[in-house]
């Protein structure tokens, strides 16, 4: 997948993330162990739990498909016959279902793994909830797909996720467990949180309280704030790659792009090319910058945040390439300018997160950690703020006009009309003083 793609990257799928749970219904049990045509073999259940799984039909239909066929006169009756004959599933539908159901036979051999369920997938990874029989504890496991099994760059990576994972210790990052190696296809095995990613939130709730958003942030911050300090920078912040426990701990996920800040032979390989997710990459990683610090970590979160106060993502378009143009050249519009509500103090901070140039942003976690916890704590904010650029502004005493006015190089926001008219009230009188100290002369 090209790394311009909107809602995906060019690594493997997101780890540790919940999906939709599988039914446990009688088709299930009753022909996962037995063999033969009548009875159903282990191909059927998979291919029965997938069709419910996937949504195209519910339980009740498998499980009477499945009767017909124990119960029928044919002898040689494929199960799947039956689906298709019934209209349970089209012939392309269960094509693209064996080829699904034959990658989940490789992952039941997993040694030391018993595959409980599928959580997701997608086109670089599927995820599966297992439990590790030797500490009897869930897990999730990420597979590569057999199709990238020869491609040694997707391999590379694959493994490079789990080493970086492996290095980062801290209660809001997904932990990483072990990577391996079954026949040709490649696994890692990663800490299993239940709960729901951002996205999913935002989905559900359209947008989210200023408050709740800005939790969720200073948890993700904390986990930057580790991973910097460790030399490592994210790369691929998004709201599907941070996850929420049902206890509402934020863990962030999918070390994919994860690389480190002094790997410079990395840096140089990668030079001009974009990673990252469109929606939420920073304008240095559109560039292919090689120096690339935790500001751009910092960026992808302040998108983030936009989308969870908002509801929507801060730069769209027709496709990923201006979406990234966007990204480069298109000013923000705060997001207390989209949704009324949303507090100044919040605004600030999402504006200085997105500033163009990497300068100008947060330049550590632990500055974004000191505003979240004053706005959070109703006080003035100590990095962000909307003031006026005093220094910067252009004026003319004649006829007492104020030709420009230019907002705090930290904003991009917009002047109130009372904070125009109190400037040009300062200008009417400085030049009222220039006159009285002419006419004392």
């Amino acid at each position: 997948m090209s790394p311009t793609d909107p809602s995906s990257k060019p690594t493997p799928g997101s780890g540790g993330s919940s999906g939709p749970k599988s039914s446990t219904g009688s088709f299930a049990s009753a022909s996962g162990e037995s063999g033969g045509s009548r009875g159903g073999s282990s191909s059927d259940s998979l291919i029965g739990r997938l069709i419910v799984e996937r949504g195209l039909a519910p339980q009740a239909e498998v499980d009477a498909a499945f009767a017909a066929l124990r119960t029928g006169t044919d002898q040689q009756r494929a199960f799947v016959d039956v689906l298709v004959e019934a209209q349970i599933i089209t012939r392309r539908q269960l094509a693209r279902l064996r080829t699904e159901a034959e990658g989940d036979r490789t992952v039941l051999r997993i040694p030391g793994y018993q595959i409980m369920r599928k959580l997701g997938a997608g086109a670089m990874a599927s995820v599966y909830l297992a439990k590790q029989t030797s500490l009897d504890r869930l897990v999730a496991i990420k597979i590569l797909p057999r199709r990238y099994s020869a491609d040694s760059a997707f391999i590379e990576r694959f493994y490079k996720e789990g080493r970086a994972a492996a290095k980062l210790s801290d209660p809001n990052i997904v932990g990483a467990f072990d990577v391996g190696q079954v026949g040709d296809q490649h696994y890692f095995v990663m800490e299993y949180v239940e709960g729901e990613n951002v996205y999913d939130r935002i989905v559900r709730s359209k947008r989210l309280k200023d408050r709740d958003a800005l939790v969720i942030t200073r948890q993700v911050a904390s986990a930057l704030k580790h991973a910097h300090a460790r030399g490592f920078i994210h790369r691929d912040i998004k709201p599907k790659n941070i996850m929420i426990t049902k206890s509402n701990v934020v863990k962030l996920a999918d070390l994919g792009l994860a690389r480190a800040m002094d790997d410079k032979k990395a840096a140089e390989a990668e030079r001009h090319r974009a990673f990252g997710t469109p929606y939420y990459i920073s304008p240095e990683q559109i560039r292919g910058s090689v120096d690339l610090g935790p500001p751009a970590d910092i960026y992808g979160l302040g998108a983030t945040l936009f989308h969870m106060l908002t509801g929507r993502v801060p730069f769209e378009g027709k496709d990923p390439t201006e979406v990234m143009q966007r990204h480069l050249r298109q000013e923000l519009t705060p997001p207390d300018q989209v949704v009324a509500g949303i507090s100044q103090g919040t605004a600030e901070i999402v504006e200085m997160m997105m500033m163009k140039a990497p300068r100008d942003r947060y330049q550590s976690a632990d500055e974004l950690l000191e505003d979240i916890d004053l706005a959070l704590a109703g006080e003035p904010l100590r990095y962000a703020s909307r003031g006026v650029d005093l220094a910067g502004m252009a004026t003319e005493v004649e006829g007492t006009a104020v030709t420009e006015v230019q907002v705090g190089p930290k904003s991009g926001g917009r002047m109130s009309g009372l904070a125009i008219a109190l400037i040009a009230g300062l200008a009417c009188l400085s030049g009222l003083l220039l006159l009285l100290l002419i006419f004392k002369k």
